[in-house]
């Protein structure tokens, strides 16, 4: 039992969706923290609205309500159950900040909880702006000139009276939300009021802004004792004025000197001993580039982004060190995992350099403003390891998926000097890497790029030995010495290959021939010091094979994850497991999830177990998950020489999305078994022509489409379809590049789109119909079927099925129109030869059902629907992989029976991170993330869905409140019922000039409200000024930013008021609206529903 021997039952309150900001990295320290917990013997209850995370396995704790996180709610949870504790710290900002409501309010105190570890005053030390300013000059440590105001007009006082350019800072927010440089008055009044509308508390801090300082971190971990570490130092490649989330991040520290980093070191634990912290704490400072000049910029007393980062490049597993430290013990009581010999209190020592690069959403929104500031724009990350700096850089650079490989970038060759010094003149964006790289190709000198950027001389140094190696090898150089010397800086075979104009192939041969092949070393936590037990590896050239020790491998035989003793199955070998990669719109956590699971069904049979992934916020990167964790590119050269390394009896791909099954027809070829659905099948599925003839075969109907290369031909194939089509390219994920193309002009704009990316396979053109969207998940062993459920869109076609509100049980269609998609689902898998899971796509318009699209891998609806109707998907799928019928499997087959329950799953959205971003759905996905509502009654499920996803609407001075309503003219008609359910629920109504009209003339009394750029009282003033609840506008086509219905929905957007552009949303939302806001309906705990 812990010290502390007053806990018995825990609540552990989660990060929910996942936001720009706050990803998947909350979803890995909770998961840790939650089996910490139960290993200690403690109840757990947790609460998290997010269906798609391991975190919300009823595996995970005893007690698991995925529930929206609201003040109400949580106290509806604590009142059912009667926790002694609560641990709020690893659940990002929204944890954080729900126990401060719940503190302040002394609701806690009244009902005998306490806030375990890090206590609320230290809370307020570091979240309250003034609190932390004060604690900061108390103990002598520096702050950047600033003040903390809570009025637009304070703020611009405090500008004025210090000079621009100033930052504004939030308090209590995520990822920078709400704040932001501003260089003058103007852009200050822009972003201000934003910030104080957005802080939990009112309050912003507005400070001189030192751009160009280096930017430092530093993790620390302390206990209740006072015991204090520091885990890692970390640097940004870029300096201040730009969000740590949106840099490339280097650890250890690579330019500070010995001097400037003990002293820094003993500033943060000087830091975290005054505030007092209890667990994880993340410390960023400021550096003067010149001088030892420092400021603290600011402290976040809880596990973060940087502490995921920090624990996978150390190997201190800093989520479950902070969960034991919350239950009473010392560092020094907390066994070191990873060595199994020391304990916690010992500083990690790193002998090898770790690169985190953000993978940004910008190829999903091509006509988004690329500027980088303090507000965070990117969605996930990747992580690489080498010996160095250029190694794991390079590394990174390709474990993007961005068809980049390396410094070069064809886009940036074609533009002039002067081009690319504009460039990286006017702004930071997600591209500066390349610009640079490009520039000092040219000749430019670096301290010309320094004084620009500020990227630190030695940075630059190592991006010119890079280009150095680039550059003997484009004129002929392949000599041994040099070619190690490109793999040891991380150049891929491909790369070479451009360089030196030949074949990939080739620069295998010679690598091999040469004798040239990459050992793997194992992240130790100790830089060799004690011997390490745990597989957690990454290549490295010129060094020994610390992946084949004898000796390591009888610690592996001895320590492995694999059931071993009476009565255990004997182990059947390795099996290779892909992960999915960074995170990104369209193929997010529920990836990951899907590995996860698999890799425990494996071990649960007898396998050995292997996942070769790139992303560190991932729990599929946990040290302890799989017997062996390879932190790798997931591209066909660097998973070749693992498969080489480990020669597994096969390899599992249709877990990791799109990104594993590119990866299939490699490992193939080498001779490894693809476990469940052959390569081939999966062709079949994708490509066009072969799938027609599947669906021929099974007489399955779908739209009626063609495949093109060019635009000529896409117009003439929409000209044959006839408007409107649905325009794709092929063997993508979450709808990449897809968009309904109404006319000849938006079929040119979509394909130049389309094409900024090298298409390897042929463009899809569809004739789009207009019906419901259902959608199946199934597992097939190869002749039977198991379907566990059915899911209808709320949202019609057009609009992704990622981004539309999803029902289980379906609540629309009838049971002739499930019995057929049910009927063509089964007949399409037996077809393909389908063995584990296939996602099926339908559209349903009366008595007809047309097929959309077949993926024969795992979807992004798995968790969702084994959640919520109980069915063990990933685990039984993976069986089938491995032979078993499903007959034998206690489930059945066919459709499983409904749940009584329903459950909606309901997209989540980071508009308001990305500037200038279009925010209505279409075809092409846009969600970051999801939320869940579960209920007896579908409206209650469906309420509960559009509270856990964020949705707040701004009451006005009577209570309700204004909705502004701006439609095109096709959509009067159907939009009338709608706007008349919310007049009805006493909303009032202003509309533009075309629709307040139509409102009037119909019966609906609506005041006219002016389109932007029009005299007052015009649309965007009013958001402005906080005067509207709710905007509803559907979009016409087209991209044009300057039209006004553009205009309008970014205003909602930046203004912090909810906006809906599909009428099927708004039409959802009303009958919530009806049935009345504000209710606490009762929490379910998933995890007891089925028994």
């Amino acid at each position: 039992m812990p010290l502390n021997t007053n806990i018995k039952k825990v609540l552990v309150i989660g990060s929910g969706p996942i936001i720009i900001g706050q990803a998947a990295e909350f979803d890995y320290a909770g998961t840790q923290a939650c089996r910490t917990l139960r290993e200690e013997g403690l109840e757990v209850v947790l609460v998290n609205s997010n269906p798609a995370t391991i975190m919300t396995d009823r595996e995970m704790a005893h007690k698991v309500y995925i529930e929206p996180l609201t003040v109400d709610t949580v106290k509806r949870i604590i009142e059912i159950e009667k926790p002694d504790s609560i641990l709020p710290t690893l659940g990002g900002q929204t944890g954080l900040n729900l126990a401060m409501e719940l503190a302040d309010s002394r609701w806690l105190e009244e009902h005998g909880v306490t806030l375990l570890g890090t206590k609320s005053e230290t809370i307020k030390k570091a979240e309250d702006r003034q609190e932390f300013k004060d604690t900061m000059e108390s103990i002598g440590e520096p702050c950047i000139l600033s003040k903390v105001v809570t009025t637009w007009e304070d703020a611009r006082d405090f500008a004025r009276e210090i000079g621009y350019p100033v930052i504004v800072r939030p308090a209590y927010t995520l990822g920078g939300s709400g704040g932001g440089i501003a260089n003058d008055e103007g852009e200050l009044e822009e972003i201000a009021p934003n910030g104080l509308a957005l802080s939990r508390v009112g309050q912003v801090l507005i400070e001189k802004c030192i751009s160009g300082w280096k930017e430092i971190e530093y993790e620390v971990i302390r206990d209740g004792a006072g015991n204090c570490i520091i885990v890692c130092n970390m640097e940004n490649f870029d300096p201040v004025g730009v969000h740590t989330g949106d840099s490339i991040v280097v650890a250890p520290s690579q330019t500070l000197s010995d001097k400037d980093h003990q002293m820094l070191r003993s500033s943060a634990i000087n830091i975290i001993n005054a505030l007092g912290v209890e667990g994880g704490c993340n410390v960023q400072y400021a550096l003067h580039p010149d001088s030892s000049d420092y400021a603290v910029i600011e402290v976040n007393p809880r596990v973060s982004r940087s502490s995921a980062l920090a624990s996978k490049a150390t190997g201190y597993p800093i989520a479950k060190v902070a969960a034991k430290i919350a239950l009473g013990y010392r560092l020094d009581e907390i066994q070191n995992t990873v060595t199994g010999k020391t304990f916690a209190a010992f500083e990690p020592a790193l002998d090898y350099c770790v690169v985190k690069i953000p993978r940004w959403p910008f190829d999903k929104f091509v006509n988004a403003k690329r500027k980088l500031g303090t507000q965070m724009q990117a969605t996930g990350e990747v992580m690489a390891i080498s010996w160095s700096f250029e190694g794991a850089l390079m590394k990174a650079v390709r474990s993007l998926e961005q068809n980049v490989w390396s410094l070069w970038h064809r886009k940036f060759e074609k533009l002039s000097t002067e081009e690319l010094m504009k460039k990286i003149t006017e702004k930071v964006s997600d591209e500066r890497l390349w610009e640079i790289s490009e520039l000092m190709r040219r000749g430019t000198p670096a301290k010309t790029i320094h004084d620009i950027t500020m990227i630190d001389y030695w940075f630059l140094d190592r991006i010119s030995h890079i280009l150095d190696i680039e550059k003997r090898i484009s004129f002929g150089a392949k000599d041994r010495d040099t070619i190690l010397e490109a793999k040891i800086c991380g150049f891929p075979d491909r790369e070479i290959a451009r360089l030196l104009n030949v074949d990939e192939k080739e620069i295998r041969y010679l690598r091999k021939r040469l004798r040239i092949q990459p050992g793997y070393n194992m992240v130790d936590t100790c830089a060799g010091e004690f011997e390490a037990v745990t597989p957690y590896f990454y290549s490295a050239y010129n060094t020994a094979n610390e992946a084949l020790d004898e000796e390591f491998e009888s610690h592996v035989a001895a320590d492995t994850h694999t059931p071993s003793g009476p009565g255990a199955p004997e182990s059947k070998g390795k099996v290779l497991v892909l992960g999915s990669g960074p995170i990104r719109i369209g193929q997010g956590i529920e990836f990951d999830y899907c590995s996860v699971h698999s890799v425990w069904a494996l071990q649960e049979l007898g396998y050995q177990t292997i996942i070769v992934n790139n992303n560190p916020e991932t729990v599929s990167t946990d040290f302890d998950i799989a017997d062996r964790l390879y932190f790798e590119p997931l591209t066909p050269e660097d998973v070749e020489h693992i498969v080489e390394n480990e020669r597994p009896v096969g390899a599992v791909v249709q877990f990791g999305g799109q990104t594993a099954i590119k990866l299939a027809a490699t490992i193939a070829s080498l001779g490894v078994p693809i476990l469940g659905t052959s390569a081939k099948n999966v062709d079949r599925a994708e490509d066009r022509e072969l799938f027609d003839r599947v669906l021929h075969k099974t007489k399955v109907p779908r739209a009626a489409g063609k495949t093109v290369f060019t635009t000529e031909e896409a117009i003439e194939a929409a000209h044959e379809l006839g408007y409107p089509v649905l325009v794709r390219p092929s063997y993508v994920l979450g709808g990449q590049g897809m968009e309904i193309a109404w006319s000849d002009s938006d079929i040119v704009e979509f394909m130049d789109i389309i094409n900024q990316i090298q298409q390897d396979n042929p463009i899809l053109v569809d004739k789009y119909i207009e019906g419901t969207e259902a959608e199946v998940d199934a597992i097939c062993d190869g002749t039977e079927i198991l379907l566990p459920g059915i899911m209808e869109h709320i949202e019609r076609t057009g609009i992704h099925s990622g981004d539309s509100i999803s029902v289980y049980p379906a609540p629309s269609l009838t049971a002739a129109q499930k019995a057929k998609m049910a009927e063509y689902s089964a007949s399409l898998a037996k077809e393909l030869g389908v063995v584990g899971l296939i996602n099926i796509q339908f559209i349903a318009k009366g008595d007809d059902i047309w097929v959309i699209e077949v993926n024969p891998r795992s979807s992004r609806t798995v968790p969702y629907l084994s959640k919520v109707t109980g069915v063990p998907i990933v685990q039984l799928a993976t069986r089938c992989m491995l032979g078993e019928k499903l007959a034998d499997m206690g489930w059945g087959t066919g459709l499983v029976k409904e749940s009584p329950w329903y459950a909606v799953k309901m997209p989540v959205f980071s508009f308001e991170k990305l500037y200038g971003v279009e925010t209505a759905l279409g075809p092409e996905m846009k969600s970051t993330g999801e939320a869940l509502g579960i209920a007896k009654r579908w409206e209650d499920a469906l309420y509960k869905g559009f509270r856990a996803s964020g949705i707040k609407l701004r009451p006005g001075k009577d209570g309700k409140g204004t909705v502004a309503v701006s439609l095109r003219e096709r959509d009067w008609e159907e939009g009338l019922p709608i706007v008349q359910k919310y007049a009805g629920a006493g909303f009032q109504i202003v509309a533009t000039k075309g629709t307040c009209d139509f409102l009037n003339s119909r019966g609906v009394q609506a005041e006219l409200i002016n389109r932007p750029g029009e005299e007052s009282p015009n649309i965007i003033e009013a958001l402005q000024k906080g005067m509207l609840t709710l905007v509803i506008n559907t979009p016409t086509r087209g991209r044009d930013k300057s039209r006004s219905g553009f205009r309008i929905r970014r205003a909602a957007v930046e203004h912090n008021c909810a906006c809906l552009t599909s009428l099927d949303t708004a039409a959802a939302f009303a009958r919530c609206v009806e049935r009345g806001l504000g209710q606490v309906l009762e929490p379910v705990d998933i995890a007891h529903i089925f028994e």
